[in-house]
């Protein structure tokens, strides 16, 4: 008779559901399907049994069996029944060599289906049934190969064999031919007699497999050479195989991968160990607790042992001590069935490989574990080996083999927690501070030639790029700036980290943060990540500053006032900016001079103080022409624009806009021409010229299409929508403004998401439509919160309005002095 948990999942599969499905159908918990899954739970409620019945569709036979066996009125036995021997085996000779299965064997749901489903119906006419299961040190490939084959026990009635091949651990891998000479004798053959030949050895293992129904898990193997002389040789028996390493050379076999339980399923199994009222006590500190476990089967259970033989101790109180990375590995065991312990062995395997690729993976280790971040893409890896890219590739490849690493995505990996912690223990033991410090600045340096690269192709006439410190190489022509920038993209959340992580560490390496910074102005202005360069900005001024790199901080000193100006502190930018052409007066520095004039006089006329603003353009344009910069030309006339419409000196505007946009075409660079269109524009739209706005914002648009430059397309659309708004065509504003917002949205600016979402509150006052008014609105203020306080402030006054329905004409308003 078989068990509730075996029928319950028979009929489970059967079904083709999963545990939550079925929980789902049934009114049940995932938890409880599981519990009675495990079998640890043998005597459900009648009401459970009859809400199973009816969600698995079972016949009134089985529905009769299930109720029966339910209630406990089947013979029933802890341990699976063993099935008579075939008739060709003999009955004396019948090994039963599995250890038993865990009692606490928790999730993995899916993947014992799946060796279930290609062990458990072979027919004995096709080939030998193979499962591979992969997977790191203590992610629990023994457990769950265990339990599969205690579940496969009626479908091999000729015996188990279990033999622990030594792959990984203390000492060397069991030889080939001493496990031929295991498995023979537990087949009945005369130790004396079993050939010292490997291959008269397989072959002498296969005729005594031949003929049986046997189920063989060879377990820890240290890879497919070792197996392979180990395996029937005709259908009707079956292997299952654990392993570190890769077994994808195993021909036949079926590969299962095993990565770190669920967040649920860890909680599960720790309250498996420590009982379920400590669990429900402190649920939010369980989960923490599993988190800092890596989801490690083994460490779970280690450190559930370690809350058993403390009964006393709150469940918060180990998360705090082991919040401590250099703490944590001590608490997942000290002794060889440890944490530390099962991925020393591993390493091990690497160091004394007798391939030198092995080695070097075994060495690289303590180095790739140094910085933070949560992957390494292969050329941040290999600026840390100092190797070329296709070494490294192969090197991270080896670690992965053996599941050191984690191949996520092409060319980039990562590390398990408690294997980086692992490596740092390395790299603290075998490298000094200055050794670890030149690891990360050559990180950053890597960084900063990529940032140097992408902003020589998005800002071509960028000044900064003359203070790249070493060579680095243009981007190949095929690339595009956009393409760069998805890389960074990609890459910025590591690359921040590291960059923190650098500044901690001290000025040893911090020296390559001022150079970084601006390196990423490029990219950051490309993305309009103002919050980011704000915040390096600020780092790094202060690292230039204690350093004396004078024009590396004036720069930093001008750059700092960009994001002020984006989330609207025109005050403060103007602080910066007036600091830093103090500064480039003072080193001298002509190009700063000029590029700082222009700077403030956009800021300075945007706060109304015209004439100062005049003045420091007419400077910059001076300057700019002394140089023969035309960029700075450029940008002069267009500041120059903005400050005569504002006097109302409309004739002289028009001029200086056509020269500024004038210089940018000849130039070629599409960007500029945009930026310089738009820019025309929007200082229209400041003074009310209205209908002088709408061409060349339509102008903007076309040349941002044509570059295939999203950001610039959404502030042309945002600017386009104001023109509609003004003129009283609501729907196509919001229409308008709409378009924009799909644009900027996958770009991840906040700030202009947030002004766009208002911008569609304010569309919705002026056509009286308060209600949808007052949801965007409020959508805007969760954005801006935190990122663009007087934004924030304007959302929140309009929402009052909104909420009044008071009608709100709209007018257009300069989005930095909302």
């Amino acid at each position: 008779m078989p068990t509730l948990s075996e029928l319950l999942r028979t009929f489970r599969i059967r079904a083709g559901l999963t545990q939550a499905a079925l929980a789902e159908k049934a009114g049940l918990s995932e938890q409880a399907i599981s519990v009675l899954e495990r079998g640890t739970r043998s005597r459900p409620r009648i009401d459970t049994v009859r809400s199973l019945t009816a969600a698995l569709a079972l016949t009134p036979t089985e529905a009769d069996q299930f109720l029966s066996v339910a209630r406990g009125k089947g013979k029933q036995s802890g341990a699976p029944r063993r099935p008579e021997p075939s008739a060709t085996a003999d009955a004396s000779l019948v090994p039963w060599q599995l250890p038993p299965a865990a009692r606490d064997f928790t999730g993995r749901a899916a993947q014992l289906d799946a060796i279930l489903s290609v062990l458990r119906n072979l027919t004995g006419t096709g080939p030998v049934g193979l499962v591979a299961v992969t997977g790191m040190g203590g992610i629990g490939k023994t457990t769950l190969a265990v339990q599969a084959a205690h579940k496969l026990t009626d479908s091999y009635p000729d015996g188990h064999l279990y033999l622990n091949l030594r792959g990984y651990g203390p000492g060397d891998p069991m030889s080939v031919a001493d496990a031929q000479r295991q498995l023979l004798r537990s087949l009945g053959a005369d130790p004396q007699r079993v050939p010292a030949d490997v291959e008269e050895a397989a072959g002498l293992l296969r005729s005594r497999l031949a003929g049986r129904r046997m189920l063989v898990l060879l377990d820890n193997a240290a890879d497919a050479s070792q197996v392979l002389p180990l395996l029937p040789g005709s259908s009707g028996s079956a292997v299952i195989i654990t392993s570190r390493g890769s077994l994808a050379t195993l021909p036949g076999a079926r590969q299962i991968h095993l990565d770190a339980l669920s967040e649920a399923e860890s909680v599960e199994l720790l309250s498996g160990v420590v009982g379920e009222a400590r669990i429900a006590a402190e649920p939010q500190a369980a989960k923490s607790l599993a988190g800092i476990s890596g989801r490690l089967p083994l460490a779970v259970r280690l450190i559930g042992g370690r809350l058993t033989a403390r009964p006393n101790w709150p469940i918060q109180h180990l998360v705090t001590l082991l919040e401590d990375e250099e703490r944590r590995l001590d608490s997942f065991g000290s002794d060889e069935t440890g944490v530390r312990a099962s991925i020393t062995s591993s390493v091990d395997f690497l160091e004394h490989s007798e391939r030198p690729l092995d080695r070097e993976a075994a060495r690289s280790l303590a180095l790739l574990s140094i910085p933070d971040g949560s992957d390494l893409v292969v050329a941040v890896a290999a600026s840390i080996l100092e190797l070329p890219a296709h070494r490294t590739e192969a090197i991270l490849d080896r670690l992965v083999d053996l599941n050191l690493m984690e191949a996520v995505a092409p060319e980039r990996y990562r590390f398990h927690d408690l294997i980086r912690a692992f490596g740092r223990e390395r790299s603290d033991d075998t490298l000094d501070q200055d050794q670890r410090d030149a690891v990360l600045e050559r990180v950053l340096r890597f960084y900063a030639d990529f940032a140097w690269a992408v902003q020589s192709r998005s800002h071509p006439t960028s000044p900064r790029i003359a203070m790249a410190t070493t060579p680095f190489s243009p981007l190949p022509a095929t690339t595009s700036a956009e393409s760069a920038a998805g890389w960074l993209d990609a890459e910025h959340r590591n690359l921040m980290d590291r960059y923190h992580q650098a500044i901690a560490s001290g000025l040893a390496t911090a020296l390559i943060i001022p150079e970084l910074t601006l390196a990423l102005f490029g990219y950051h202005e490309y993305r309009s990540r103002w919050v980011e360069m704000g915040e390096m900005c600020r780092a790094a001024l202060g690292v230039a500053e204690t350093s004396g790199l004078q024009l590396m901080a004036a720069w930093l000193e001008h750059d700092s006032a960009i994001p002020e100006v984006e989330t609207g502190s025109l005050e403060a930018a103007a602080n910066h900016l007036l600091r830093a052409l103090e500064l480039f007066r003072a080193i001298p520095d002509l190009h700063g001079q000029a590029r700082c004039c222009t700077s403030a006089a956009h800021v300075l006329g945007r706060l109304d103080r015209v004439v100062e603003a005049i003045e420091l353009a007419t400077e910059g344009l001076e300057i700019s022409r002394q140089l023969a910069d035309t960029t700075v030309e450029g940008v002069s006339y267009l500041a120059l624009g903005g400050l005569y419409d504002r006097n109302g000196d409309y004739a002289l505007a028009d001029d200086a806009y056509r020269r500024g946009i004038a210089l940018a075409e000849a130039s070629g660079d599409l960007r500029s021409v945009a930026k310089r269109y738009l820019s025309t524009g929007f200082s229209h739209l400041l003074v009310g010229r209205t209908d002088d706005a709408l061409e060349p914002i339509l102008q903007g648009l076309e040349v941002a299409r044509r570059g295939k430059n999203k950001e610039l397309q959404s502030q042309a659309l945002q600017h386009l929508a104001a023109v509609f708004a003004l003129r009283g065509e609501y729907r196509k504003a919001h229409e308008t403004v709409e378009e924009a917002i799909d644009l900027i949205r996958p770009l991840g600016n906040r700030v202009r998401l947030g002004y766009f979402t208002l911008e569609l509150g304010r569309i919705g006052l002026a056509a009286g439509q308060f209600t949808a008014a007052a949801r965007y609105l409020q959508d805007s203020i969760e954005i801006l919160h935190d990122l663009s306080p007087h934004l924030e402030i304007a959302a929140r006054e309009l929402l009052d309005v909104a909420r009044r329905e008071q009608p709100q004409p709209y007018s257009y308003r300069d989005p930095q002095t909302t």
